[in-house]
């Protein structure tokens, strides 16, 4: 059950990028509920998979992957709509490509992504249920803010609004979007620092040592 709310996302996903670009008022009003359900949904898959005792690896990498998949998505259509700067979807392309790549090591070997942290610190970031929450909500008020944005610049350009107004609320959920940036980076530095420092430290392990090849010192 959880497994399918997750998939189920991407279905709506597709639906809000299609009113997105849509020049109907209305439909772009749409996308802001929408939006909230579909961030809301990510909640809904993790208590439903603890309560029926769905967890596993596969569905922690089908979360991750439905979380990767819309925020992106999201992204890369507010860039092109001219919305945020196209900086931000390059940063978290860049970030998100870096620590799946590094996760999938762990996964691999049977470990769930958001498990493979070993440092306190490292795990508070990554995987606390508060800085995942208040990531969530920096996100979900950046996606659904920038969707009214979008909104209100199709009623400016019939003059219901004024310009002035669109600009003011474009300029407040361009904020909120940085600050989104501003956790997406800090959660994914562990990830990179420590999945790095175990990969050179495997190496260093399995090499042998300089001793171990000289005969004078055997």
């Amino acid at each position: 059950m959880a497994n399918l709310i997750t998939i189920a996302r991407l279905p709506l996903l597709v639906g809000i990028v299609l009113f997105l670009y849509s020049p109907n008022p209305i439909l772009r009003l749409i996308t802001v509920p929408l939006i909230i359900v579909l961030i809301a949904m990510d909640t809904v898959d993790g208590i439903i998979a603890r309560r029926r005792g769905e967890e596993s690896v596969l569905g922690s990498v089908l979360d991750i992957m439905a979380d990767r998949i819309v925020e992106l998505v999201l992204w890369v259509v507010y860039a092109h709509l001219q919305l945020i700067p196209v900086a931000v979807p390059i940063i978290y392309i860049m970030r998100g490509i870096t620590v799946d790549s590094l996760r999938n090591m762990g996964a691999s070997e049977g470990t769930a992504p958001f498990k493979t942290m070993q440092t306190r610190l490292g795990a508070w970031l990554v995987g606390s249920p508060w800085m995942r929450s208040t990531y969530g909500v920096s996100k979900l008020i950046s996606f659904a803010g920038l969707a009214a944005a979008h909104t209100l610049a199709a009623y400016a350009a019939r003059g219901v609004v004024s310009e002035n107004t669109v600009s003011l609320v474009l300029t407040i959920f361009n904020v909120t979007t940085w600050i989104s940036v501003t956790f997406c980076l800090v959660r994914g530095l562990p990830v990179i620092i420590e999945h790095m420092a175990r990969y050179y430290s495997s190496s260093a392990a399995k090499s042998p040592s300089a001793d171990d090849g000289d005969p004078a010192k055997q």
